[in-house]
């Protein structure tokens, strides 16, 4: 049986990157970000703002990503700030995944700055797959103007680990013969899954390493993280990971949306915030297409790129923001256990154009009432646009109802 051949791809400081290139080669300035202490942040006024990149030289202050932007500027007073541009990155996103579909179809984008790549079939041309990972990282400089590290294995762990050793503009390495050598002597903080409670707990047991985690008994494991967390560790400690490159999504006719998130969100109100900015698209679609849903699924990916999902299917088909929204919150309810978010989203499957509605005459009332609302601001963001109006719930969340 053939080998797999993973790559991963992933942009080096992509937003701070990506701002440098745009205002070298757009904008026409002559200072290059990335060659001083910079870094893109949110509006150092407000609460929340925190550091989302940040330039090499800013990594010698100890300036680190996600942390509150006047922790940043204490460590580093120089500290040049520029506001995120959220429709840059996604355009800088989008011709690098351009670029990478020019030599595979089977690409997993993992978030806005990385990708899978099975190269499992692409190689065969070239004397190695080392010869052609350092032609896509020559492309994505020469053409597009930022760098990239690139992960070679034989699994998506081991490619996703190896691009995170050196950096910038590197690639490495990472098969399953080499585990020991490269992977076992790093902290055990290093390794996929292994969060802040995992670290102490396992740290408590007396580990300190990765190579310590493969070379402890599994029961060991299980019975202080838990049979499926432990099991997880354990082999990803081994280097083992059977996952595929999912190229497309699992056939679903539905229509959905989903975020990854500038920062992982903790707090079940700001998540529900996300919901019913992102419950107003889908409803939206569904509305435009004359549809209605008889099933909500919502999605997420937690900060240890765990994923998950939970749905349920309705007595009666809706299209209403506010069903979609409460329906979506009750689900993240029944199946979070509260680890940090890195991309939410929500999927409407089983769509029908059926007018019937099972509802009390109390709720058909209601129900009346909220379509007549939803049509109503539709009618208002196509004529004037989709900011023209947004709801009192984004500035004050209990509002909704």
């Amino acid at each position: 049986m053939q080998q797999r051949i993973i790559f991963h791809v992933d942009v080096n400081s992509a937003f701070l990157s990506w701002e440098a290139v745009y205002r070298l080669e757009v904008l026409g300035e002559t200072l290059d970000l990335r060659t001083i202490p910079s870094a893109v942040g949110g509006d150092s006024t407000k609460r929340h703002g925190i550091i989302l990149a940040k330039s090499t030289s800013a990594k010698k202050f100890k300036v680190q990503t996600g942390e509150p932007i006047h922790q940043a500027l204490q460590k580093c007073p120089e500290l040049l700030l520029v506001p995120p541009n959220r429709p840059l990155y996604e355009k800088c996103s989008k011709s690098l995944h351009s670029l990478l579909h020019e030599y595979t179809p089977n690409i997993e984008p993992f978030s806005i700055d990385e990708a899978f790549m099975d190269m499992t079939g692409a190689c065969f041309s070239y004397s190695s797959p080392l010869e052609l990972a350092n032609l896509i990282r020559t492309r994505v400089y020469r053409e597009l103007g930022f760098t990239v590290n690139i992960g070679i294995s034989t699994n998506k762990l081991l490619a996703k680990m190896a691009s995170d050793f050196e950096k910038p503009d590197k690639i490495h390495t990472l098969f399953p013969e080499e585990v020991q050598e490269k992977l076992w002597s790093l902290p055990l903080e290093e390794l996929y899954s292994v969060g802040r409670s995992s670290s102490k707990t396992l740290r408590d047991l007396g580990l300190n390493t990765i190579g310590d985690i493969a070379n402890t008994n599994l029961s060991v494991l299980k019975a202080h993280l838990g049979n499926k967390h432990g099991e997880r560790v354990y082999h990803y400690a081994h280097g083992r990971d059977a996952s595929p490159v999912v190229s497309t999504p699992a056939p679903s006719k539905g229509i959905g949306n989903s975020t990854t998130l500038s920062q992982d969100v903790s707090d079940y109100e700001e998540a529900c915030q996300i919901l019913l900015s992102l419950s107003e698209t889908v409803a939206a679609r569904l509305r435009t297409e004359n549809l209605k849903s008889s099933c909500i699924m919502v999605e997420l990916t937690d900060c240890f790129f765990n994923h998950q999902s939970h749905q349920t299917t309705l007595l009666s088909p809706i299209h209403t923001t506010n069903l979609i929204y409460k329906t979506a919150c009750q689900l993240l309810k029944e199946f979070w256990n509260g680890t940090p978010i890195r991309l939410l989203g929500i999927r409407a499957t089983k769509l029908g154009e059926e007018d019937y509605t099972q509802l009390n005459l109390f709720d058909l009332v209601k129900n009346e009432k909220l379509e007549k609302l939803d049509k109503a601001l539709d009618d208002i963001r196509n004529r004037f646009g989709k900011d023209s109006v947004k709801r009192a719930a984004f500035l004050e969340p209990d509002k909704i109802d």
